[in-house]
């Protein structure tokens, strides 16, 4: 998988600021697996307050920030919400699919094009 990258940077409009006043602002995000979208529906938070979803989704994922040891939930409860819609956004953004494409030949000149694929059959 030369070239296929998992981890991407971020900095933070605001920044996490922890216990000392130390301010956190640079991290890395990897990308989500499917156990990382599943294992937190079973989570009684999440089922009390389905939208506490992305801060379990978040914690898991962020895998640094600033020179903290360890990311877990109640450093991403802890952020300023500015900081926590822009980690949501940059989630939806690195985990997002690129469109599936089939080549096909156009009926009309008869060349090799890249269609995309609709999985509904539509």
């Amino acid at each position: 998988m030369d070239g296929f990258q998992t981890e991407y940077p971020f900095e933070l409009p605001r920044g996490y600021v922890d216990g000392t006043g130390m301010v956190h602002k640079k991290g890395i995000m990897r990308l989500a697996t499917a156990a990382d979208e599943i294992i937190p529906m079973k989570d009684p938070r999440v089922q009390q307050n389905p939208s506490y979803i992305s801060i379990i989704l978040l914690a898991r994922v962020i895998t640094r920030l600033g020179d903290l040891s360890h990311i877990d939930t109640r450093v991403i409860e802890n952020l300023f919400t500015a900081d926590l819609a822009f980690l949501q956004e940059f989630y939806q953004k690195i985990n997002e699919t690129e469109p599936v494409t089939i080549q096909a030949v156009c009926p009309h000149c008869n060349e090799q094009i890249q269609v995309p694929w609709n999985f509904e059959g539509e």
